[in-house]
């Protein structure tokens, strides 16, 4: 079901709505939780609000150049409940996070000229006025790159950032209207190539928040190895690990103060072709299903089938079945306790996780408020 949206006037004649933004200072590091409502209706009363300082709920689809609600009725019931948890946590602040992976073929178009942009804008701000939410997430998968079937054209690097400074001016135009602060978040990936794709440093003066996805390093095929690695493993071809991802960043002109890591909820996993997990590369005879870690900790950790193992330069769990050739990647209290470390040692914003329903036992949550309270 689609709905057409009555718009927010842009106000442009405020003056400096697109000046240099900066967050204000936080006393503790952010707990951010995606919460997928694109499946429908949520189960919001078993969320632990308490634990969260940020929602982003995902996903709200692009379609016709506009921020739409695809299934208005679940959509609108889970926005009602969402704003319900901050009446057990009133500092609780819930966005909206627009495109996805299967949701993010259209941004191009919508945000190619300055009037798309503004309307695009005004369709996203129009939801957060409309349902009295508190900011816009980002999403966008992958500017000036394929992602998986979305629209790209060499444009996307310079109307990355003009979508931002757009989103900014609209809510502070808002702002205006209600008193109230409004966030400007992303989630974006943290392989070389997206910088090439986007100009970050000038991007970040209009967000609050950078979210690094720092996951998904090993997905298909046809490898396997650590798919949300703190640090880099010396024989990894591919490199990458949270900690590279962050300095990429920086180096990008992304304070620090700005950037929120990535964990995962979930794992990866795949069926080996030798019978040496350690053995490199790991070359796959098939991909598998890993599961979230309510799942992993509950019947794959008490499964004596499965050993687990810890790679120290990785600061990475993995478990493997030897009977299966079954390797599986994810993160776990010892990684996370790592992660929350590396977060304040390095004054980042704090850590985002997707997806909140992978471990509803909350075994990841509690670690990371442990750590990080």
């Amino acid at each position: 079901m689609h709905r057409i949206l009555h718009y927010v006037p842009v106000l442009l004649l405020i003056a400096g709505l697109s000046a240099g933004f900066k967050p204000k200072p936080t006393t503790k590091p952010i707990v951010l939780a995606y919460v997928g409502g694109f499946r429908g209706l949520i189960d919001a009363d078993n969320i632990a609000a308490e634990k969260l300082t940020h929602i982003n709920y995902a996903f709200v689809n692009v379609q016709h150049n506009r921020a739409t609600l695809t299934n208005l009725a679940t959509d609108s019931t889970n926005f009602r409940k969402l704003n319900e948890l901050k009446q057990r946590n009133p500092d609780l602040k819930i966005l909206i996070s627009i495109g996805g992976w299967s949701w993010s073929e259209n941004f191009s178009d919508a945000v190619l000229s300055d009037t798309s942009r503004t309307a695009f804008a005004a369709s996203a701000v129009d939801i957060v006025r409309q349902y009295q939410l508190d900011g816009i997430d980002i999403d966008w998968e992958y500017p000036g790159m394929k992602g998986e079937d979305n629209v790209f054209r060499p444009e996307d690097k310079e109307n990355f950032t003009l979508m931002f400074k757009s989103l900014r001016e609209q809510l502070n135009a808002l702002k205006q209207q209600t008193g109230k602060d409004y966030l400007v978040t992303t989630a974006v990936p943290g392989f070389e190539e997206i910088f090439t794709h986007t100009n970050m440093g000038q991007a970040q003066q209009y967000m609050d928040y950078v979210n690094v996805m720092a996951y998904d390093y090993f997905t298909g095929g046809p490898l396997a190895g650590h798919h949300t690695n703190l640090a880099t493993p010396s024989k990894d071809y591919k490199g990458q690990s949270g900690e590279r991802n962050i300095e990429l960043f920086k180096k990008a002109g992304v304070p620090a103060n700005k950037l929120v890591l990535g964990v995962a909820f979930y794992g990866r996993a795949w069926q080996l072709q030798n019978d040496d997990p350690k053995q490199e590369p790991r070359t796959i005879a098939k991909v598998e299903r890993g599961g979230g870690y309510t799942f992993i900790k509950d019947s794959l950790l008490t499964n004596p089938a499965y050993k687990r193992y810890w790679d120290k330069k990785a600061k990475a769990p993995y478990l493997y079945n030897a009977d299966l050739k079954r390797y599986v990647s994810y993160d776990d209290e010892q990684s996370i306790k790592e992660k929350c470390r590396y977060v304040k040692k390095q004054g980042l914003a704090g850590v985002m996780f997707w997806e909140y329903f992978n471990d509803p036992k909350t075994y990841l949550l509690s670690e990371i408020n442990r750590e990080l309270k």
